[in-house]
């Protein structure tokens, strides 16, 4: 795929978008006595957000009123810009770059409306709500994160199209000639009165993992080497093109750890160890993770340098500064301060210049998703999901594991019996008594994961639940049981604990973890180790996403290439009626020496 030069701002283009002036961020300090002229001082804020996944407004398209969570966070483009426009207002706009460490276009139906529902990409298509209000907020660049890959590369590159700002990828390169497929920097000079200007080079890095986890959308056009190998590339070079100031924005969290194990040689958060490894950066803009960091310092190790790391928390709830000082010396300026703080978005109104440029996008989506798709016979909630066999979650299963039997009927696989994993994304997700919605559906499944089938043996079966029970914090027989306190260990994500719908089976949660699956059953007797099953599986975990034991190199038999969301809503559509009679079923429980936890 070649390099699309136009949005190239990293060299003869630097001076044109993406470049701020600076204003009257300036100090000037007296010389020690002797030391000759007063010292030139000049000071600048660089804004970041990440994470944004399609929220432009502080609504919440699955519940269809305004987001708010046990925090009382908001989330959205129109607070960010509120926040922004502040930020202008107190340093002056001129001394201020605002930039985004990815993840900007899946994770809303209003997002997803734009890609799938009404495309950016068809003929005459509409302008993304995402690059609107980035574009209106005056957005200076934006790293790729790996759900910018969720719709394919065509709606990637429109959407790249649309935007005002470079979308920065030093480590998204083409397969073919192993050159940036994307922007590996932008260069942005601020002016100061003194006639020089400080010129701040953003890097771009985004996630390794999207080689695995969007497979299917980027195998043999795009590779995804790692972070710390293209910084240690492009940081020096940057450095000798002039840029007194680097900053990197990476869509790759701090913690050092990888959810791919060995599939790839790369770290999937390799934020911190950038920061260690690789001379010359001056701060990073951390994403991916959805943690809030509001200021991380690491020293890197062969220069002494202390490195400053902030992470702004998901969907715009938080707004990153990163303040710096730098001084005239030896013919260049030079960083003599960082400092990083997040703003909390809660703290003010939604900007109405930008819910008023994008309330038609956004009526629009409101009447999609508020469509009746049919009727449920009984209220389901996955409150309990995490520790409980609950209906709701047998309802996915159950709609995964018919799909496959029928797509495999007929053929050589029909007679093996079907098994299909889900996890519980949301705690909040519910299905109502009585009208069924499209957004009740769709709450379900927020994430574009398509289903596949693959060949599983009843070993690989039992080792794949063996690492799912992991999540569960050991807890001794007669030991109080807080549900609050039971899931998560060692901070796996709910989407990590995957429940299998087929089978039967005890997870004794007060063994180790490798040891807590307990009679596991098809059918009413022992699973024979040899015999062979198909795993209804999403395209994540299929993919490796999770590290889950054998999956990823298993035969694949069959696959769709429409969502898993959309196939539910389907079945809804088809079965007019939800009968929870139908389908739920106690699969799996939480024991402890053999009594029920619950």
């Amino acid at each position: 795929m070649p390099l699309d030069r136009r949005s190239f701002l990293g060299s003869s283009a630097a001076a044109g978008a993406g470049v701020a002036l600076a204003g009257p961020a300036v100090t000037a300090e007296a010389a020690p006595a002797g030391a000759g002229a007063r010292r030139k001082r000049y000071s600048f804020t660089v804004m970041g957000t990440t994470d944004l996944h399609g929220n432009v407004f502080n609504w919440d398209y699955f519940t269809d009123k305004e987001f708010d969570d046990k925090d009382h966070n908001d989330v959205g483009l129109a607070k960010i810009s509120t926040l922004v426009n502040r930020v202008r207002k107190e340093k002056g706009r001129r001394n201020t770059l605002l930039i985004d460490a990815g993840d900007t276009i899946q994770g809303t139906q209003l997002s997803y409306y734009y890609a799938k529902v009404d495309p950016i990409t068809a003929k005459g298509g509409p302008v993304h709500p995402m690059a609107q209000a980035m574009n209106a907020i005056g957005y200076d660049a934006a790293a790729l994160g790996n759900h910018e890959f969720n719709y394919g590369i065509p709606v990637l590159r429109k959407f790249q199209e649309q935007c005002d700002f470079p979308l920065l990828g030093a480590n998204a390169l083409d397969a073919r000639t192993q050159r940036p497929a994307f922007p590996p920097y932008s260069m942005h000079r601020l002016r100061t009165p003194y006639g020089r200007d400080v010129r701040v080079a953003v890097l771009g890095l985004t996630n390794p993992g999207i080689a695995i986890w969007d497979k299917a959308h980027v195998q043999g056009k795009m590779t995804f080497p790692g972070l710390e190998e293209q910084a240690a590339k492009w940081v020096p070079r940057l450095r000798s093109m002039g840029a007194d100031v680097v900053v990197v924005s990476a869509h790759s969290g701090s913690s050092g750890t990888s959810s791919y194990g060995d599939q790839l040689p790369y770290v999937e958060n390799a934020a911190a160890l950038v920061a260690e490894r690789v001379p010359g950066i001056d701060a990073i803009l951390v994403g991916h993770a959805h943690t809030e960091i509001p200021e991380y310092v690491v020293e890197n190790r062969a220069t002494g340098k202390k490195v400053v790391l902030s992470e702004p928390l998901k969907w715009g709830q938080r707004l990153t500064l990163f303040d710096f000082g730098v001084v005239w010396s030896k013919g260049r300026w030079r960083v003599e301060s960082v400092g990083a703080k997040v703003l909390n978005s809660n703290t003010v109104a939604e900007d109405r210049r930008i819910t008023r440029l994008l309330g038609d996008e956004h009526r629009k989506v409101v009447a999609y998703v508020n469509q009746v798709i049919g009727t449920s016979k009984a209220a389901m909630s996955t409150a309990e999901g995490p520790y409980k066999d609950v209906p709701i979650i047998d309802l996915i299963n159950h709609v995964q594991a018919e799909t496959v039997r029928a797509a495999l009927a007929g053929g050589a696989y029909a007679s093996l019996p079907v098994v299909s994993q889900a996890s519980c994304f949301s705690r909040s997700a519910r299905i109502p008594e009585g009208e069924v919605t499209l957004r009740d559906a769709a709450g379900l499944y927020p994430f574009e994961n398509t289903l596949e089938a693959r060949l599983m043996t009843g070993a690989q079966l039992k080792e794949y639940l063996e690492f799912s029970a992991r999540y569960y914090v050991r807890t001794a027989p007669g030991a109080p049981v807080d549900p609050a306190r039971l899931t998560n260990a060692e901070g796996v994500p709910d989407y990590n604990y995957d429940a299998l719908y087929g089978v039967t089976y005890d997870v004794d949660i007060a063994q180790p973890v490798g040891s807590r699956i307990v009679d596991l059953r098809f059918e009413g007797e022992p699973v024979d180790p040899g015999a062979r099953f198909v795993l209804a599986v999403n395209n994540y975990r299929a993919s490796g996403g999770g590290n889950f034991p054998h999956v990823a190199k298993a035969q694949q038999v069959w696959a769709d290439s429409d969502e898993i969301r959309n196939t539910i809503i389907a079945w809804v559509r088809a079965k007019g009626t939800v009968d929870p009679a139908e389908f739920a079923r106690v699969g799996w429980r939480l024991t402890r020496a053999g009594t029920p936890v619950f």
